[in-house]
């Protein structure tokens, strides 16, 4: 059975003209939307953030894809909630790494090579530290030459990917891993 009403109404909210009665129109652009979506809570904010979904293309949310979007405060708590409680699976972000919090995947600037990451190692469960790139500023400070990724030359990308064997770049544990990753 479809109706919940006499007179022919669906069940849900998926009735007809329910953003010009939350006071709000879908005019404008993506941005504007998102700010009017910002500055109104309640029904009206999120027929914004609708409209604004709607003119962006972007699908209805599931939980295996959680992209970084813009939500009302009452849909944050509410995320936040089915996180703690497990209904809801992130990955790992941060994490301890010689007693200082780190972030995880995410290539730097490094100290002793060009770049460093820290991984958590899946045999062992610890954060480790992976440094690659040439020696950067150590490499200077020796008297050695830096080297430059030339990585909009397509004949020094295409020699370095086969030299590094890219196409199986191996543990993200591993520098090769990172080095193709950048190139």
């Amino acid at each position: 059975m479809n109706e919940n009403f006499a007179d022919g109404k669906t069940s849900g909210k998926s009735r007809p003209g329910r953003v010009k009665r939350a006071g709000a129109s879908c005019k404008g652009s993506v941005t504007s939307l998102r700010k009017k979506a910002k500055k109104y809570g309640g029904e009206k904010g999120k027929m914004y953030h609708w409209c604004a979904n709607m003119k962006h293309g972007r699908k209805k949310m599931n939980k295996e894809s959680i992209h970084e979007m813009t939500i009302c405060n009452a849909c944050a708590i509410a995320m936040l909630e089915d996180i703690r409680d497990g209904v809801i699976e992130t990955p790992l972000m941060e994490a301890e790494y010689r007693g200082r919090k780190v972030k995880l995947n995410k290539p730097m600037r490094g100290d002793v090579k060009k770049f460093k990451v820290y991984v958590k190692d899946p045999k062992t469960g610890n954060v480790k530290k992976v440094n690659f790139g040439h020696g950067g500023t150590s490499g200077k400070k020796a008297g050695q030459k830096t080297m430059r990724i030339r990585k909009n030359n397509p004949k020094a990308r295409k020699s370095f990917r086969a030299r590094h064997n890219c196409d199986n770049p191996g543990p993200k544990t591993k520098a090769r891993y990172w080095s193709c990753r950048k190139w």
